[in-house]
């Protein structure tokens, strides 16, 4: 696909796809970007016990995931993610990535290698708090079991770029895969969006995005 690595403002990595002309992340900081939407708009803003279930949709660079990892263990809460991917990164490309070295002072190199190596379409236990499950599928063909997840982190290529990932179809297809009170989080605010939203069932906000991005999306299935 002729990717390319590029430096964003907060001097972390993402990838830019010229077929598409989008990137991975925002220009503006992709770490702060994923930071901001996935982790304190939607892992932290749940008020959990002691154990999380998260799908990403997209599982992409692994930042995500990454942070994710990070995170549950910084809460010592059990986290088991279930991520998503149509198209996986080659390890020419996602070895470059810079992640790691930008996170805090522990070199997370190792414990980022271990996310991109996990075995697709089987449970990988990473850590004494964080469990993976990578599926490599379409997202029009995946058909989760119902009632699992407690977040969603919706991390699709825009809705300019990829129209079919976001429409009422697919958030029926995430809604009963969600718990009562579960989260879903994206960076898209378009109109189309919160309506498709909406109609399979979430109540939805606009809340502060990060730097570069005004608002973004908070949708909730009602308890």
């Amino acid at each position: 696909m002729n990717l390319r690595i590029v430096s964003t403002s907060d001097q972390s990595h993402t990838i830019y796809v010229p077929g598409l002309n989008e990137s991975y992340h925002s220009t503006h900081g992709a770490i702060r970007e994923s930071k901001h939407i996935f982790i304190e708009a939607g892992l932290l803003h749940l008020n959990k016990g002691t154990s999380i279930c998260v799908l990403e949709i997209g599982f992409g660079t692994g930042l995500n995931a990454l942070l994710t990892q990070i995170e549950a263990e910084t809460m010592g809460k059990q986290v088991l993610y279930t991520a998503i991917e149509a198209f996986p990164l080659e390890e020419e490309i996602w070895s470059q990535l810079n992640y790691p070295s930008m996170l805090c002072s522990i070199d997370y190199s190792r414990t980022f290698e271990k996310l991109h190596l996990a075995d697709w379409g089987k449970t990988e236990v990473l850590s004494n708090f964080f469990s993976i499950h990578k599926i490599h599928i379409k997202l029009q063909d995946y058909s989760p079991e119902p009632n699992q997840f407690d977040a969603v982190y919706f991390d699709a290529f825009s809705p300019a770029a990829q129209p079919e990932l976001w429409t009422t179809g697919i958030f029926m297809k995430l809604y009963p895969a969600m718990k009562p009170g579960a989260v879903l989080t994206t960076y898209s605010v378009k109109g189309d969006v919160i309506r498709s939203m909406k109609a399979a069932g979430f109540t939805t906000e606009k809340i502060p995005g990060p730097p570069g991005k005004r608002q973004i999306t908070r949708a909730v299935k009602p308890i």
